[in-house]
């Protein structure tokens, strides 16, 4: 009986060739991380660049069990030259740049025999000035290393932000210090005195008192100072006078007409001057948001006065008088209610510029007329917002206007009243929407790697209500042009979606958590009625984010570019939709030939 020897194929009598094991493929016959190699009647293995067989043998036969296994190479010290640090990959390595260094020349990570990336030790350079600030001791531009700044002379900051640190990318914070010029401003006022010559707001100046007649200073000069905190220290002395001891500070008051007083006063010294404080708060039973409060010094050497207040017509008034410059500060108390005002002056209300009003008034030219306005607006869009402002305005003219600072995509309800009115006259108004705030996005720039997932966070309807977030993908070469109110970019299966972008996601406002949602670019699926379409490889492109406001006809948008992808590749879902694909491909052509046998 002929047989072929072991290694030869054959009849053992007329032929026996060479057997190729290694047609049964490399992994199969020699494991992972080799390459076979097929001898006259044999084979032998050889582990790939990285690897090294377990027997530390060049070349092997896996009948022993021996097989490849990853070197590490960064056993071996100084692989990635100075400033570099090792770290270990399946048959290779990497290196990257040690903390205090940054890489020059080349990419990060880098490999030695590829690249010419070299690890430099981080110096931040000269550190920023401060406008008139300097810093303080000594300093070192490494990375961690900080400076502290101060304010010179003259000048004052807060406490905090006085830091800067030299940063990992090799550059310095920029400083916070804040230093303004010390003015302490216009000096305070002293009692019984009067401030004399030219002073300096400036740190150290001096304000100079004093006394006005019949009272003196018995501790000396008063005098305020500008100190470093911007304010004036105040003098601890004061002017008194002799005659507050012969005043028996006892007063009365009565009423003239509506609104006029006659002040009456018992002192035991003709002409001495005394300051009267008067306080008035006006109060209207049928218009319960309705105060008129004012306050003012009356001074005077006569016994009997009058004085004459500036009163709204059908109002109840509080006057509380009090004698100044007294221990016991004497006070007198009374009640005066005015004539009521005509019906209504007010006529002719219009609406221009969207948020500004004009109107006709039935006084006379030339004669003021005081306006109180109340405000209130709402959104329906946004139960919780609420705005109310209440304030008062003062013209002569017949045809009367005002601007009022409201916020956009805002209903409004505006009351206006005059004071010579009884009853005030409301109208409506409604705000447009103005542009919804800028998307907050983590900008990503992908260099030739699948783009990662991009996180959508839901924005605040401070100007309008939002109606829609989408996500559009142009040509990196149309960045520069886009027009972010744009209505030209389409759906993927438009004609012109390849060279002037598309419309690839849309999400409607209420659909947006109030946290955020995660989107990957090319998954394949529809958001609304676009087609997330996969990128084409090789191409760049620019993602963008694009909010909209719809409100009465109306629309806004504001963009921001989301990420940059330079040489696009397949993402992770792309990936393994092909490879499934492939799969199924070979499962497939396999069947049918298992069919044709």
């Amino acid at each position: 009986m002929c047989i072929c020897k072991y290694g030869f194929v054959g009849n053992g009598r007329t032929q026996c060739i060479d057997k190729n094991e290694c047609q049964f493929g490399t992994t199969v016959v020699c494991g992972n991380h080799t390459s076979c190699h097929n001898t006259l009647g044999g084979f032998y293995c050889i582990c790939l660049e990285g690897y090294r067989a377990t027997n530390n043998n060049k070349a092997f036969i896996p009948n022993d069990g021996t097989f490849c296994t990853d070197i590490d190479e960064c056993e071996v010290s100084g692989r990635c030259r100075h400033g570099g640090r090792c770290v270990n990959t399946r048959g290779s390595f990497e290196c990257y740049c040690m903390d205090g260094y940054l890489p020059k020349g080349g990419p990060e990570p880098f490999h030695p025999s590829r690249d010419a990336t070299s690890c430099t030790e981080i110096d931040c350079g000269t550190p920023p000035e401060v406008p008139d600030g300097y810093i303080i001791g000594n300093y070192t531009s490494r990375l961690g290393s900080q400076i502290h700044y101060a304010c010179k002379e003259g000048f004052f900051g807060g406490p905090e932000d006085t830091v800067s640190s030299c940063t990992a990318l090799g550059t310095w914070e920029s400083p916070k210090l804040n230093c303004q010029e010390i003015n302490c401003g216009h000096p305070p006022e002293v009692q019984h005195a009067v401030l004399v010559g030219n002073h300096s707001s400036r740190l150290g100046g001096m304000a100079h008192y004093v006394c006005q007649e019949g009272f003196e200073s018995p501790g000396g000069k008063i005098t305020s100072v500008c100190t470093e905190k911007g304010i004036w220290r105040t003098s601890t002395l004061s002017c008194t006078g002799d005659d507050l001891l012969e005043d028996d500070r006892i007063f009365n008051i009565s009423v003239l007409n509506e609104a006029c007083l006659k002040l009456n006063r018992h002192s035991k010294k003709v002409g001495s001057e005394r300051m009267y404080q008067f306080k008035v708060l006006g109060q209207r039973w049928y218009l319960n948001n309705f105060y008129h409060a004012t306050s003012f010094n009356f001074t005077t050497r006569e016994q009997t006065a009058v004085v004459c207040l500036d009163l709204y017509p059908a109002t109840e008034y509080t006057v509380n008088v009090t004698l100044l410059g007294s221990p016991e500060q004497h006070s007198v108390q009374i009640t005066m209610t005015t004539a009521p005002a005509v019906k209504q002056t007010i006529s002719n209300i219009s609406i221009f510029n969207e948020t500004c009003l004009r109107w006709r008034s039935m006084k006379t030219a030339d004669i003021e007329e005081m306006y109180l306005f109340h405000i209130w607006g709402q959104r329906w869009y946004q139960k919780e917002f609420a705005q109310e402002m209440v304030f008062n305005i003062t013209a002569s003219s017949q045809a009367p206007e005002t601007c009022l600072d409201l916020r956009p995509g805002t209903n409004y309800s505006v009351s206006i009243q005059a004071l010579s009115s009884e009853l005030p006259v409301v109208i409506s108004l409604t705000t447009q929407i103005t542009e919804p705030p800028l998307p907050e996005v983590d900008f990503f720039t992908v260099h030739g790697g699948p783009l990662p997932r991009l996180r959508l966070r839901k924005a605040k309807e401070k100007n309008g209500p939002i109606s829609s977030y989408q996500v559009l993908v142009l040509p990196l070469a149309l960045q520069s042009t886009f027009v972010c109110d744009s209505e030209e970019a389409t759906s993927f299966f438009s004609n012109a979606s390849g060279a002037d972008g598309y419309v690839t996601a849309e999400l409607l406002a209420k659909d947006v958590p109030d946290d955020a949602v995660e989107i990957s670019i090319g998954d394949r699926l529809y958001y609304g009625k676009y087609y997330n379409a996969p990128l084409k490889i090789g191409n760049d492109y620019c993602i963008i984010l694009r909010i909209t406001s719809e409100w009465n006809k109306v629309r806004r948008s504001s963009c921001a570019v989301w990420a940059q992808v330079k040489d696009s590749s397949l993402t992770l879902q792309q990936m393994v939709g092909v490879g499934l694909g492939s799969l199924a491909v070979v499962m497939v052509l396999a069947f049918l030939s298992f069919s044709a046998v």
